[in-house]
């Protein structure tokens, strides 16, 4: 289960995860304009896999309040917010970039409000579920999975059926160049420390193309989406956490 964090996020809480990731190596810098995303339904032709950005992990986040965002740092964040809301459902491919280095894709399934579903191209054993309250992640090899609270993951940001990341989220950070939009959200928690969620959309099109999720130890994992499709009707079942087949981990 090592490099999975959420999403991941697809994603777990960063915290829950912390003691399963590997030693992160230097991130570069720099950024690829390769990850491309869709439009509000479909994107057309199959895109090959983008190259997720992946942050500076030395960069520095400036704490911030909302009276210090100037008005097209206040305007860029309502769009982003619309287009949160807009979505209903979402569903495309997705390639994930561990603390290590490590890359694993798959596809995932979003239904609004709260429910979403990584599942992971073998050799990777893992599925994530989360069905409007719970979130799981399951390992299909061992037959186990651990389950957290939504409202306690980086994901319900991104599940919530209509948001207003100024209102809602403790947004430190937003800017824009030719390439992204990107909104910093941080959370501070006294047991465990501060987490980060980093989410980019496209500047031209306004899509979202990919999330960084920021654990309380510093250790980043990337998700890069792409081929997305919101038209799609998905099937309810899709959603439910299976608790026959599946138990919890050992210890």
């Amino acid at each position: 289960m090592a490099g999975v964090l959420l999403v991941t996020a697809a994603m777990v809480t960063a915290t829950s995860l912390a003691q399963t990731v590997p030693v992160p190596k230097p991130a570069p810098k720099g950024r690829d304009g390769g990850a491309t995303g869709g439009g509000p339904a479909v994107t057309g032709a199959t895109q090959a896999p983008p190259n997720p950005v992946i942050p500076d992990p030395r960069r520095n986040v400036p704490s911030s309040i909302f009276q210090t965002f100037d008005a097209n740092q206040k305007a860029q964040a309502a769009k982003i917010s619309a287009y949160l809301s807009s979505l209903q459902t979402l569903v495309g491919n997705f390639v994930q970039v561990g603390p290590d280095g490590s890359k694993t894709q798959g596809d995932f399934y979003i239904q609004k409000p709260g429910k979403v579903r990584f599942e992971y191209d073998a050799p990777s054993p893992i599925d994530i579920v989360a069905d409007g309250s719970s979130l799981v992640v399951r390992d299909r090899k061992l037959a186990t999975q651990d389950i957290y609270p939504l409202s306690q993951t980086p994901l319900r940001f991104l599940l919530s059926d209509r948001i207003d990341l100024m209102k809602d989220t403790n947004v430190v950070n937003v800017s824009a160049d030719d390439v992204f939009t990107s909104v910093t959200i941080e959370e501070k928690q006294a047991l465990v420390g501060t987490s980060r969620l980093l989410l980019m959309f496209g500047a031209k099109d306004g899509q979202l193309k990919q999330w960084t999720v920021t654990d309380p130890q510093g250790y980043d994992t990337t998700i890069a989406v792409y081929n997305l499709d919101s038209s799609k009707k998905l099937d309810p079942g899709m959603f439910k956490i299976d608790f026959t087949n599946y138990g919890p981990s050992p210890g």
